[in-house]
């Protein structure tokens, strides 16, 4: 398990390992340290715009003794044939799922580039920046991944915000739906179903993923 200063050091050590710059987008139990909902996480989840960023980030950790692993064990059978599977490496307990472009089907949208919650600097001969995502979005995206703890993740977010914005995360989930994600819909609406046995969402916003998915189905 990684504690937020170990999450520092680890990227400071991953920093002093490249040979060019590298820029990503934090999502996971990695991303709710930044903010303090969590103490620790064994899985550090990275989102790159390029492939050649990723292949940069891989080269810095394999030096630093992560191999690659097999993501079987921590993702659904369905999600694992899509293009945008990650790629995972491993050293002890910790590990890194790695994305690029999308998370699965979804989309790294013009939303999440412009509107991320903070930016963390690791800077030696080159710079690793990581952008932490909204909280909303980490919502959007635990639900998407539907890995062992997601949902638990998912409740202390919702209950460390009481003013979370609902309609913000509903505008997302519908671009990506009309945009070509065909889970992200239902993977939303289900953890909203789990949800109401713990916090209060209005119904309106039931409405509106379920009228989405109506139209959907009548074309």
């Amino acid at each position: 398990m990684l504690t937020h200063k170990d999450q520092l050091d680890l990227f400071t050590l991953v920093a002093k390992k490249l040979t060019q710059d590298v820029e990503c987008y934090a999502f996971g139990g990695n991303a709710m340290m930044f903010y303090g909902y969590k103490e620790e996480t064994k899985d550090v989840d990275l989102l790159f715009e390029e492939d050649d960023s990723r292949k940069e980030f891989i080269r810095a950790i394999s030096s630093l003794g992560y191999a690659e692993t097999s993501p079987i064990a921590i993702y659904i059978p369905e999600k694992l044939r899509d293009l945008h599977r990650p790629l995972m490496y491993k050293r002890g307990e910790s590990r890194f799922d790695l994305f690029v472009k999308k998370i699965f089907k979804t989309l790294l949208s013009p939303n999440m580039k412009e509107n991320v919650f903070a930016v963390h600097e690791f800077k030696e001969k080159y710079n690793l920046k990581i952008k932490v995502l909204r909280k909303e979005y980490l919502i959007i995206l635990k639900a998407v991944t539907s890995r062992d703890k997601d949902f638990e993740d998912i409740l202390t977010i919702l209950q460390k915000n009481q003013d979370f914005d609902w309609r913000y995360l509903i505008d997302e989930v519908l671009w990506q739906y009309k945009h070509g994600d065909s889970w992200v819909l239902l993977d939303m609406e289900r953890v909203m179903q789990e949800l109401k046995k713990y916090v209060f969402i209005e119904e309106k916003y039931f409405k509106q993923l379920y009228n989405a998915r109506k139209r959907h189905n009548q074309k």
